[in-house]
């Protein structure tokens, strides 16, 4: 709790952003198939129903307040120290062990524990809301362990299966890692409870089966959503060759970091390792750990067992299958850590006996007091983005994002600087482009901006934010009938964009196509109801039509969305005029030229109503 102490207020950055701030699917709990179902540009909760659902329950607790959600992953997070805490334990007490380590089986637990909890390699899955899959599915992971634990030694067992297999269809619908879980639980039986492979398969056959079963849904949820919305598999542009020598900087790095916390960074990038002699060095040494745990399966059970843990458990993100999006990340390190500080604390116990607990405490005050200094570096996207290029200055995306936050703190020139950079690192960046074009759209520069978002097309076809800013730009060139086809393209590519829908539908209204226009903005209402653009336009065209009645509702839900924002009230105002409602148009009136004393229109508008409200 005194680690995370300042994470509660850090704002939703990177993948948090499509996942929580723009994904409408969390938005109602009502129909909960909708909760459970995230759209494809919903990055870290796509093919993950109970990470998107747990996000729908933060929404409906607290809105887009980052406090609940925070609160949230803290929490998972604690449960999982508490579940590896009784994992260990009974553990160290089993027939294989309770020589050794039997007497300190609490406290070697506890300091374990302890010590994974507060790492500061930690911190990324704890404080990145949308990391929370990495929370819930190690939850469950370690969950489904520990309920096959107490099976073993339950004079009734089936109770304690039950919860191992329905932990393990959890997991599974939390996170694809979830896939190893069976082999892990067969490692452990074999080497902890049943002493050979045959007789663990003999004394609990059904309940591997069920846990088997859980790859059933894996294989749906996979299938169901494409890839990961084209994030994760083959044929997307990175080979498996590539990766999987990548893949070697990675598991080299993350060993590293383990033991030496420093310097951590947030994002890695996409880059990819072409050939061998690039990472020969970190090659042999995974080769070597990889030989080594094989043998020690057969040699040395425990000691192997902690060794497949750490590869079975990063397996299916870091082999050969191309997670396109991040080929390095540390929140992939969050349950493999947990094999790493056991070995090393139980080794540190067998060398200077009872003392080693005391050494655990210290030691995890110091690594809590740096993973308190790590959570101050997510304060703002500012700051985590500073950081992350001041510790990994050749990624592309890190320059792109600073530049997002830069634009955010109206330091748009300096921005302009890093998307620069950032296309310089990759010209075939699109979202280097997009984030190009987008700025230069905001300041003033249509004909400037069009270049890049024709870039980011050529390097990501399916961009459907490019296809409608280039109708923004078109539209602000007075080239308006050019733009139509961009909008319509926007709103074929991404149809879940609330924002696409309402620049079709104002694309539609300015051709005289009313009810094709009002359609389009009743779609960008249903899909974010607080969008107050969408609710003005539609108000403006129903009080044009002079369906006043419809309107109203509209400019009301658009003011609130919006209370400082002096068109709509004026706009508002003026329809209740024209609905014979002077009175109630006063209020409006009168606010919007509260918020803008210097309109003239206003003051006519407002003098006219209380000369129609009989206030001379």
């Amino acid at each position: 709790m005194l680690a995370y102490a300042r994470s509660f207020s850090a704002p939703f950055v990177f993948d948090d952003l499509p996942a929580i701030a723009t994904n409408p699917s969390i938005r109602h709990l009502h129909p909960l198939t909708a909760a459970l179902s995230p759209p494809s540009t919903a990055a870290g909760a796509v093919g993950r129903p109970l990470v998107n659902l747990s996000l729908a329950l933060n929404y409906a607790a607290g809105g887009l307040n980052v406090r609940g959600y925070h609160v949230f992953n803290l929490a998972v997070h604690l449960l999982a120290a508490l579940v590896l805490f009784g994992v260990l334990r009974r553990t160290l007490q089993q027939p294989v062990l309770r020589e050794r380590f039997g007497g300190a089986a609490t406290s070697l637990a506890f300091g374990i524990a302890l010590l994974w909890a507060v790492h500061p390699l930690q911190t990324e899955t704890v404080v990145s809301v949308i990391q929370r899959n990495e929370l819930l599915v190690s939850l469950f992971y370690l969950l489904t362990l520990y309920a096959w634990i107490r099976a073993d030694a339950s004079p009734a067992p089936r109770g304690w299966l039950a919860l191992a297999i329905a932990a393990c269809f959890l997991g599974a619908a939390s996170k694809e890692v979830m896939v190893s879980a069976l082999l892990v639980v067969l490692l452990y039986d074999r080497t902890f409870l049943a002493g050979t492979f045959r007789e663990a398969w003999r004394r609990r056959w059904p309940a591997y089966l069920g846990l088997a079963a859980s790859w059933a849904l894996l294989v749906w949820l996979v299938l169901a959503n494409g890839q990961r919305a084209g994030t994760v598999g083959f044929g997307l542009g990175t080979g498996a060759w590539e990766y999987l020598l990548t893949q070697c900087r990675a598991l080299v790095l993350y060993l590293r970091l383990s033991l030496w916390p420093h310097p951590l960074v947030l994002d890695y990038g996409h880059a990819v390792a072409s050939h061998v002699a690039d990472v020969l060095p970190e090659a042999l040494v995974v080769v070597a750990f990889l030989a080594v745990t094989v043998v020690a399966l057969w040699r040395w059970p425990v000691i192997g067992f902690l060794g497949a843990w750490f590869f079975a458990i990063l397996a299916p993100s870091s082999s050969i299958v191309p997670l396109t999006t991040q080929t390095i990340a540390e929140h992939r390190m969050y349950l493999p850590l947990a094999a790493i500080v056991a070995l090393a604390v139980a080794g540190f116990h067998r060398w200077v006996g009872r003392g080693s607990f005391v050494v655990c405490v210290v030691l995890a005050v110091g690594l809590g007091a740096t993973t308190l200094r790590r959570t101050a570096d997510y304060r703002s996207a500012l700051a985590i983005w500073t950081d992350t290029i001041a510790n990994w200055p050749a990624n592309a995306r890190a320059r792109t994002n600073l530049g997002n936050a830069l634009v955010d703190d109206g330091r748009t020139s300096e921005a302009l600087t890093h998307y620069e950079e950032a296309i310089r690192l990759d010209p075939h960046y699109a979202e280097g482009h997009y984030n190009l074009g987008l700025t230069l759209l905001d300041l003033g520069k249509p004909a400037d901006s069009i270049p890049q978002f024709v870039a980011t097309l050529r390097d990501n076809p399916n961009s459907g934010e490019a296809h409608n800013n280039w109708g923004n730009a078109l539209v602000r060139l007075g080239r308006a009938p050019e733009a139509m086809p961009h909008y319509e393209e926007a709103v074929r590519l991404r149809p879940d964009d609330p924002e696409a829908h309402c620049n079709l539908g104002s694309a539609l209204l300015r051709t005289g196509a009313l009810a094709a226009a009002i359609a389009q903005y009743e779609t960008a209402l249903q899909l974010r109801p607080d969008f107050a653009d969408a609710h003005i336009n539609l108000a403006n065209v129903l009080a044009q039509t002079g369906r006043f009645a419809a309107a109203l509702p509209h400019f009301a839900a658009a003011a609130a969305a919006a209370p400082r924002d002096a068109d709509i009230r004026f706009n508002w105002g003026m329809a209740l005029l024209q609905a014979k409602r002077p009175r109630d148009a006063i209020p409006q009136l009168a606010e919007a030229l509260r918020l803008h004393p210097d309109d003239p229109q206003a003051a006519q508008l407002l003098a006219q109503a209380r000369r129609q409200a009989g206030q001379p």
